[in-house]
């Protein structure tokens, strides 16, 4: 008997109420999504018709009870903190996940693999106690206040380390064995399989789980809030104090009203726009993982 591609991939008839209801699940994910953007352009109409887009953007400061509406020093603010938790993060997971993979004894392996799981699963308002309480003050030490874009760096750096380095393990073990074998035949050596062959191989996988770390980082709330300073400025060093996007809504959601109120809608549009395009180029990433 032959089989074709479209007999392997059609399902059967015990399959297809799995088929659906996976559908239906898929579906409501998807309405889900939509209808938060919705919401989101609806609550920031109201701003975007009588401010207009260009003052988010033009004015010459964020202080809305006087009709100022620039965010950008907030967003130049989340991208900072975003990117520089990325420069610090990315190297140390991809290191930390070929370490788990192809140094460490499989003990050591499988209890760090763990370690990294259990840093995951750590609620961010702990890792703003910590910076508040720990690190903000050392850093105060070398340069006041202390409370700054260095801290959220850090900060954030820590929090999404183990999304880097759990996606990028997962990558690496996820790399044909042939290739292993086949880099063995030809006598490389360890560092040369991985930085010839595994590390190649892996890159879309490693690239998609950088993208959704960044897309945490853009979104992280109550962390960056406790050990950024909350200053709305361009920071000027890494030891200024800054405010993000995500702090600013939630410091000012609780009494603002009008303009005010949907303005800070505005600013959490933004960051859903930021969010899904980082998400999109992750997705059309991954397509790409299939090893020839």
């Amino acid at each position: 008997m032959t089989w074709s591609k479209h007999n392997i991939l059609s399902p059967s008839r015990a399959d297809r109420p799995l088929l659906w209801l996976l559908r239906l699940c898929a579906l409501a994910a998807a309405t889900v999504v939509l209808l938060i953007l919705a919401f989101l352009v609806l609550e920031s109409w109201p701003a975007l018709h009588d401010v207009g887009i260009a003052r988010f953007f033009g004015d010459r400061s964020w202080h809305p009870t006087e009709g100022e509406y620039n965010f950008l020093p907030m967003l130049a603010g989340s991208v900072y903190c975003a990117l520089g938790a990325l420069l610090l993060a990315a190297p140390s997971g991809i290191a930390a996940a070929l370490f788990s993979r192809y140094y460490a004894p499989g003990f050591v392996a499988g209890s760090f693999r763990r370690l990294i799981q259990l840093l995951a699963g750590i609620p961010s308002v702990v890792y703003g106690l910590w910076g508040l309480t720990t690190l903000a003050p050392l850093i105060g030490r070398l340069h006041p206040p202390g409370a700054s874009l260095l801290a959220g760096i850090l900060i954030l750096a820590l929090m999404i380390l183990p999304t880097i380095v759990l996606t990028a393990d997962a990558a690496l073990a996820a790399v044909p064995q042939s290739y292993l074998r086949g880099a063995a035949a030809l006598g490389l050596s360890r560092l040369g399989m991985i930085s010839g062959v595994t590390l190649p191989a892996a890159r879309s996988g490693i690239a998609t789980g950088i993208l959704l770390a960044a897309a945490r980082a853009m979104g992280e709330t109550m962390a960056v809030l406790m050990v950024c300073g909350n200053v709305v400025q361009y920071p000027d060093s890494l030891f200024a104090p800054v405010r993000t996007l995500t702090a600013n809504i939630a410091l000012e959601t609780a009494y603002a009203m009008g303009d005010h109120r949907s303005a800070l809608f505005v600013s959490g549009l933004a960051l859903m726009l930021l969010t899904l395009a980082m998400v999109g180029a992750a997705g059309l990433l991954s397509r790409g993982r299939g090893y020839a």
